[in-house]
Protein backbone atom coordinates (compact mmCIF):
# COMPACT_ATOMS: atom_id res chain seq x y z
CA UNK A 1 0.00 0.00 0.00
CA UNK A 2 1.36 3.62 -0.82
CA UNK A 3 0.58 5.94 1.95
CA UNK A 4 -0.33 9.50 0.92
CA UNK A 5 0.31 12.93 1.98
CA UNK A 6 -2.98 13.87 4.47
CA UNK A 7 -4.49 17.25 3.84
CA UNK A 8 -7.21 18.38 5.82
CA UNK A 9 -8.91 21.23 3.69
CA UNK A 10 -6.04 23.54 2.17
CA UNK A 11 -3.76 22.41 4.95
CA UNK A 12 -1.31 19.99 3.79
CA UNK A 13 -0.71 18.00 6.94
CA UNK A 14 1.94 15.28 5.62
CA UNK A 15 2.51 12.28 7.47
CA UNK A 16 -1.02 10.65 7.67
CA UNK A 17 0.33 9.50 11.49
CA UNK A 18 -0.80 12.21 13.86
CA UNK A 19 -1.13 13.21 17.76
CA UNK A 20 -4.98 12.88 18.61
CA UNK A 21 -6.08 15.85 21.15
CA UNK A 22 -5.59 14.11 24.98
CA UNK A 23 -6.67 15.72 28.20
CA UNK A 24 -4.10 16.81 30.48
CA UNK A 25 -1.32 15.79 28.73
CA UNK A 26 -0.98 17.40 24.66
CA UNK A 27 -0.47 20.85 25.41
CA UNK A 28 2.77 22.87 23.92
CA UNK A 29 5.66 20.73 25.20
CA UNK A 30 4.01 17.15 24.25
CA UNK A 31 3.25 18.68 21.03
CA UNK A 32 6.65 20.27 20.42
CA UNK A 33 8.65 16.82 21.35
CA UNK A 34 5.57 14.79 18.86
CA UNK A 35 6.70 16.95 16.02
CA UNK A 36 10.36 16.36 16.21
CA UNK A 37 10.27 13.15 16.26
CA UNK A 38 8.13 13.15 12.93
CA UNK A 39 3.97 13.69 14.49
CA UNK A 40 2.73 15.74 10.77
CA UNK A 41 -0.07 17.35 13.73
CA UNK A 42 -1.45 17.50 16.59
CA UNK A 43 -4.06 18.89 18.43
CA UNK A 44 -4.28 20.57 21.41
CA UNK A 45 -6.10 18.99 24.69
CA UNK A 46 -9.71 20.23 24.65
CA UNK A 47 -11.48 23.59 25.70
CA UNK A 48 -14.32 24.39 26.86
CA UNK A 49 -15.94 27.03 25.10
CA UNK A 50 -17.37 29.06 28.01
CA UNK A 51 -13.92 28.54 29.55
CA UNK A 52 -12.52 30.07 26.21
CA UNK A 53 -14.83 33.04 26.17
CA UNK A 54 -13.98 33.92 29.73
CA UNK A 55 -10.27 33.80 29.38
CA UNK A 56 -7.96 36.73 30.08
CA UNK A 57 -4.89 37.50 29.12
CA UNK A 58 -2.91 36.50 32.20
CA UNK A 59 0.10 35.27 32.65
CA UNK A 60 -1.24 32.17 34.56
CA UNK A 61 -3.29 30.74 32.05
CA UNK A 62 -1.36 32.01 28.83
CA UNK A 63 0.02 28.23 28.43
CA UNK A 64 -3.37 27.31 27.36
CA UNK A 65 -3.32 28.64 24.11
CA UNK A 66 0.17 28.66 23.57
CA UNK A 67 2.26 27.48 20.30
CA UNK A 68 5.16 28.13 18.33
CA UNK A 69 6.32 28.51 14.76
CA UNK A 70 7.85 24.48 14.93
CA UNK A 71 4.38 23.27 15.24
CA UNK A 72 2.72 24.42 13.02
CA UNK A 73 -0.15 23.32 11.82
CA UNK A 74 -1.56 22.81 14.49
CA UNK A 75 -5.18 22.21 15.78
CA UNK A 76 -7.22 23.54 18.51
CA UNK A 77 -9.89 21.18 19.72
CA UNK A 78 -13.45 22.81 21.45
CA UNK A 79 -16.19 21.06 23.58
CA UNK A 80 -19.58 22.81 24.70
CA UNK A 81 -23.08 22.62 24.93
CA UNK A 82 -25.11 25.86 23.53
CA UNK A 83 -24.44 26.64 19.52
CA UNK A 84 -23.52 30.18 19.95
CA UNK A 85 -21.65 30.06 23.10
CA UNK A 86 -19.33 27.13 21.24
CA UNK A 87 -19.10 29.40 17.80
CA UNK A 88 -17.02 32.40 20.09
CA UNK A 89 -15.10 29.78 22.02
CA UNK A 90 -14.11 28.71 18.41
CA UNK A 91 -13.29 32.21 17.79
CA UNK A 92 -10.62 32.51 20.12
CA UNK A 93 -9.13 29.16 19.06
CA UNK A 94 -8.90 31.21 15.90
CA UNK A 95 -7.71 34.38 17.24
CA UNK A 96 -5.00 32.38 19.20
CA UNK A 97 -3.19 31.30 15.72
CA UNK A 98 -4.59 27.44 15.46
CA UNK A 99 -4.87 26.39 11.87
CA UNK A 100 -7.64 23.87 12.30
CA UNK A 101 -10.71 23.66 14.49
CA UNK A 102 -11.39 20.07 15.81
CA UNK A 103 -14.98 19.95 17.40
CA UNK A 104 -15.36 17.77 20.03
CA UNK A 105 -18.66 14.79 19.92
CA UNK A 106 -16.19 11.76 21.49
CA UNK A 107 -15.79 12.01 25.17
CA UNK A 108 -16.91 9.73 26.47
CA UNK A 109 -16.46 11.03 30.60
CA UNK A 110 -19.60 10.99 32.70
CA UNK A 111 -18.99 14.49 34.41
CA UNK A 112 -18.82 15.71 30.49
CA UNK A 113 -21.91 13.95 29.38
CA UNK A 114 -23.88 15.04 32.30
CA UNK A 115 -23.60 18.45 31.32
CA UNK A 116 -24.63 17.95 27.53
CA UNK A 117 -21.13 17.98 26.18
CA UNK A 118 -18.69 16.06 23.82
CA UNK A 119 -20.29 12.56 23.05
CA UNK A 120 -23.58 13.17 23.87
CA UNK A 121 -24.31 15.60 20.72
CA UNK A 122 -24.44 11.98 18.82
CA UNK A 123 -27.12 11.66 20.89
CA UNK A 124 -28.69 15.30 19.56
CA UNK A 125 -28.21 15.67 15.63
CA UNK A 126 -29.77 19.00 15.03
CA UNK A 127 -27.45 20.58 18.31
CA UNK A 128 -24.72 19.19 16.82
CA UNK A 129 -25.24 19.95 13.23
CA UNK A 130 -26.37 23.05 14.71
CA UNK A 131 -22.94 23.76 16.44
CA UNK A 132 -21.29 22.55 13.42
CA UNK A 133 -22.81 25.05 11.47
CA UNK A 134 -22.43 28.13 13.55
CA UNK A 135 -18.96 27.12 13.86
CA UNK A 136 -18.18 26.95 10.28
CA UNK A 137 -19.91 30.22 9.75
CA UNK A 138 -17.86 31.86 12.25
CA UNK A 139 -14.43 30.91 11.47
CA UNK A 140 -12.33 32.22 8.11
CA UNK A 141 -12.56 29.90 5.20
CA UNK A 142 -9.43 29.58 5.15
CA UNK A 143 -9.20 28.13 8.62
CA UNK A 144 -10.33 24.12 8.25
CA UNK A 145 -13.22 22.93 10.84
CA UNK A 146 -13.14 19.03 11.90
CA UNK A 147 -15.07 17.08 13.52
CA UNK A 148 -13.90 14.12 16.24
CA UNK A 149 -16.85 11.09 17.01
CA UNK A 150 -17.33 8.18 18.19
CA UNK A 151 -19.15 5.31 16.02
CA UNK A 152 -22.28 6.50 18.31
CA UNK A 153 -23.40 6.39 21.99
CA UNK A 154 -24.18 2.40 21.68
CA UNK A 155 -24.90 -0.22 18.90
CA UNK A 156 -28.23 0.42 18.77
CA UNK A 157 -30.06 0.82 15.63
CA UNK A 158 -31.15 4.89 16.71
CA UNK A 159 -27.65 5.51 17.40
CA UNK A 160 -26.57 4.63 14.28
CA UNK A 161 -28.46 6.34 12.52
CA UNK A 162 -27.91 9.39 14.36
CA UNK A 163 -24.00 9.20 14.02
CA UNK A 164 -24.66 9.38 10.01
CA UNK A 165 -27.02 11.58 10.05
CA UNK A 166 -24.37 14.36 12.07
CA UNK A 167 -21.54 12.19 9.77
CA UNK A 168 -23.35 13.57 5.69
CA UNK A 169 -24.52 16.69 7.72
CA UNK A 170 -21.37 18.08 8.46
CA UNK A 171 -19.88 17.37 5.13
CA UNK A 172 -22.38 18.78 3.74
CA UNK A 173 -21.93 22.55 6.23
CA UNK A 174 -18.47 22.46 5.38
CA UNK A 175 -15.92 20.39 7.29
CA UNK A 176 -12.83 19.52 6.03
CA UNK A 177 -12.00 15.76 7.93
CA UNK A 178 -13.71 13.84 10.31
CA UNK A 179 -12.13 11.43 12.88
CA UNK A 180 -13.73 8.24 14.11
CA UNK A 181 -13.55 6.09 17.05
CA UNK A 182 -13.95 3.27 16.97
CA UNK A 183 -16.03 2.60 19.66
CA UNK A 184 -19.07 4.01 21.39
CA UNK A 185 -19.73 6.64 24.32
CA UNK A 186 -21.07 3.93 26.73
CA UNK A 187 -18.13 1.74 25.93
CA UNK A 188 -15.81 4.59 27.14
CA UNK A 189 -11.99 2.53 26.63
CA UNK A 190 -13.47 -0.97 27.32
CA UNK A 191 -13.23 -3.55 24.49
CA UNK A 192 -11.86 -3.45 21.12
CA UNK A 193 -12.12 -0.36 18.87
CA UNK A 194 -13.90 -2.05 15.73
CA UNK A 195 -12.01 -0.94 13.12
CA UNK A 196 -14.67 -2.79 10.51
CA UNK A 197 -16.70 0.13 11.38
CA UNK A 198 -14.42 2.81 10.27
CA UNK A 199 -13.96 0.57 7.02
CA UNK A 200 -17.71 1.00 6.18
CA UNK A 201 -17.45 4.97 7.25
CA UNK A 202 -14.96 5.12 4.60
CA UNK A 203 -16.60 3.82 2.13
CA UNK A 204 -20.09 5.38 2.59
CA UNK A 205 -18.10 9.15 2.42
CA UNK A 206 -16.24 7.91 -0.55
CA UNK A 207 -13.30 10.70 -1.22
CA UNK A 208 -13.98 12.51 1.70
CA UNK A 209 -11.27 12.87 4.73
CA UNK A 210 -11.81 10.49 7.53
CA UNK A 211 -8.95 9.82 10.20
CA UNK A 212 -9.45 6.50 12.60
CA UNK A 213 -8.97 6.30 16.08
CA UNK A 214 -8.85 3.57 18.68
CA UNK A 215 -6.40 0.72 19.91
CA UNK A 216 -2.93 2.57 18.68
CA UNK A 217 -0.40 1.86 20.83
CA UNK A 218 2.65 -0.07 17.77
CA UNK A 219 3.64 1.76 14.95
CA UNK A 220 2.53 -1.31 13.29
CA UNK A 221 -0.90 -0.98 14.35
CA UNK A 222 -1.26 2.47 12.86
CA UNK A 223 -0.16 1.45 9.46
CA UNK A 224 -2.65 -1.62 9.60
CA UNK A 225 -5.45 0.42 10.65
CA UNK A 226 -5.20 2.25 7.21
CA UNK A 227 -4.54 -0.80 5.81
CA UNK A 228 -7.84 -2.56 6.62
CA UNK A 229 -10.29 0.38 6.78
CA UNK A 230 -9.10 2.95 4.42
CA UNK A 231 -8.97 5.72 6.37
CA UNK A 232 -6.61 8.36 5.28
CA UNK A 233 -4.92 8.95 8.63
CA UNK A 234 -4.95 7.85 12.37
CA UNK A 235 -4.69 9.84 15.22
CA UNK A 236 -2.44 8.59 18.00
CA UNK A 237 -3.83 9.09 21.65
CA UNK A 238 -3.04 7.08 24.35
CA UNK A 239 0.05 5.33 22.70
CA UNK A 240 1.79 8.57 22.04
CA UNK A 241 2.21 9.68 25.50
CA UNK A 242 6.04 8.93 26.64
CA UNK A 243 6.58 7.52 24.10
CA UNK A 244 7.20 10.13 20.88
CA UNK A 245 9.14 7.79 18.80
CA UNK A 246 6.36 5.76 17.68
CA UNK A 247 5.73 8.09 15.17
CA UNK A 248 9.72 8.35 13.48
CA UNK A 249 8.69 4.17 13.80
CA UNK A 250 5.80 4.39 11.45
CA UNK A 251 7.62 6.64 9.23
CA UNK A 252 9.75 4.38 8.63
CA UNK A 253 7.99 1.28 8.25
CA UNK A 254 5.32 3.69 5.51
CA UNK A 255 9.41 4.01 3.58
CA UNK A 256 9.74 0.63 3.68
CA UNK A 257 12.71 0.20 6.24
CA UNK A 258 12.50 -1.62 9.32
CA UNK A 259 11.34 -0.10 12.49
CA UNK A 260 14.13 1.39 14.52
CA UNK A 261 15.31 -0.42 18.00
CA UNK A 262 14.00 1.22 20.98
CA UNK A 263 15.66 4.40 22.20
CA UNK A 264 18.53 3.43 24.54
CA UNK A 265 18.36 4.97 28.25
CA UNK A 266 20.83 8.15 26.83
CA UNK A 267 18.35 9.06 23.93
CA UNK A 268 15.72 8.39 26.58
CA UNK A 269 17.42 10.90 29.04
CA UNK A 270 17.91 13.26 26.34
CA UNK A 271 14.19 13.97 25.14
CA UNK A 272 12.62 13.91 29.06
CA UNK A 273 15.24 16.41 29.71
CA UNK A 274 14.50 18.06 27.11
CA UNK A 275 10.33 18.11 27.85
CA UNK A 276 10.99 19.13 31.15
CA UNK A 277 12.89 21.88 29.78
CA UNK A 278 10.33 23.06 27.28
CA UNK A 279 8.02 22.50 30.50
CA UNK A 280 9.55 24.80 32.45
CA UNK A 281 9.97 27.71 30.05
CA UNK A 282 6.11 27.61 29.51
CA UNK A 283 4.74 26.81 33.39
CA UNK A 284 7.62 28.12 35.15
CA UNK A 285 8.76 26.31 38.31
CA UNK A 286 5.28 25.42 39.44
CA UNK A 287 6.46 22.03 36.47
CA UNK A 288 7.97 19.39 38.94
CA UNK A 289 4.93 17.73 39.87
CA UNK A 290 2.80 18.73 36.39
CA UNK A 291 5.68 16.48 34.69
CA UNK A 292 5.27 13.73 37.03
CA UNK A 293 2.45 11.63 35.36
CA UNK A 294 4.61 12.12 31.94
CA UNK A 295 7.84 10.32 33.75
CA UNK A 296 5.60 8.03 35.06
CA UNK A 297 4.95 7.39 30.75
CA UNK A 298 8.16 7.49 29.91
CA UNK A 299 9.33 4.92 32.33
CA UNK A 300 7.56 2.27 30.04
CA UNK A 301 10.53 2.42 27.78
CA UNK A 302 13.25 1.70 30.43
CA UNK A 303 13.89 -2.21 30.98
CA UNK A 304 13.81 -1.90 34.67
CA UNK A 305 10.04 0.15 34.22
CA UNK A 306 8.36 -1.07 37.54
CA UNK A 307 10.98 0.37 39.07
CA UNK A 308 11.50 3.83 37.40
CA UNK A 309 7.79 4.27 37.46
CA UNK A 310 7.89 3.91 40.91
CA UNK A 311 10.61 6.84 41.42
CA UNK A 312 9.25 9.28 39.05
CA UNK A 313 5.65 8.85 41.19
CA UNK A 314 7.72 10.52 44.10
CA UNK A 315 8.85 13.65 42.02
CA UNK A 316 8.09 16.94 43.12
CA UNK A 317 10.63 19.62 41.92
CA UNK A 318 13.80 19.31 39.51
CA UNK A 319 16.17 18.17 41.79
CA UNK A 320 14.03 14.85 42.64
CA UNK A 321 13.24 14.73 39.09
CA UNK A 322 17.42 15.22 38.25
CA UNK A 323 17.79 12.52 40.60
CA UNK A 324 15.31 9.82 38.92
CA UNK A 325 17.43 10.45 35.79
CA UNK A 326 21.13 10.21 37.48
CA UNK A 327 20.12 6.85 39.35
CA UNK A 328 18.15 4.88 36.21
CA UNK A 329 19.70 6.85 32.89
CA UNK A 330 23.42 6.89 33.82
CA UNK A 331 24.15 3.71 31.61
CA UNK A 332 23.09 4.20 27.72
CA UNK A 333 21.57 0.58 28.04
CA UNK A 334 18.75 -0.98 25.24
CA UNK A 335 15.60 0.61 25.56
CA UNK A 336 12.08 -1.73 25.54
CA UNK A 337 9.09 -1.56 23.46
CA UNK A 338 6.77 -0.08 25.71
CA UNK A 339 3.79 -2.89 26.55
CA UNK A 340 0.27 -1.94 24.70
CA UNK A 341 -1.79 -3.83 27.48
CA UNK A 342 -0.70 -0.91 30.23
CA UNK A 343 -1.71 1.91 28.47
CA UNK A 344 -5.02 0.35 27.65
CA UNK A 345 -5.51 -0.57 31.45
CA UNK A 346 -5.46 3.10 32.00
CA UNK A 347 -8.13 4.32 30.01
CA UNK A 348 -8.11 8.13 30.66
CA UNK A 349 -10.48 10.46 27.95
CA UNK A 350 -8.60 11.43 24.77
CA UNK A 351 -10.06 15.00 24.99
CA UNK A 352 -11.63 16.54 28.10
Amino acid sequence: MVFKNLYIGNVKIGSPIVQAALSGYSDWPMRVIARRHGASYGICEVMLDKFLIELKERNRTSHFLHTSDEEHPVGGQLMGSEPEQFSQGAKKLVAAGFDVIDINFGCPVKKVLGRCRGGFHLSQPKIALEIISRTRQVVPETVPVTVKMRRGIDDSQQSRDHFFEILDGAFQIGVAAVTVHGRTVTQKYNGPSRWEFLREVKKHVGEKTILGSGDLFTPESCLDMMRETGVDGVTVARGAIGNPWIFEQSLSLMRGVPKPPPPTLFRQRTVIEEHYRLAETLYGSRVGPMMRKFGIKYSALHPQHVDVRQAFTRVKDFQQWKSVLDNWYAKDLPGVFPDGKLHKAQGSCEAV
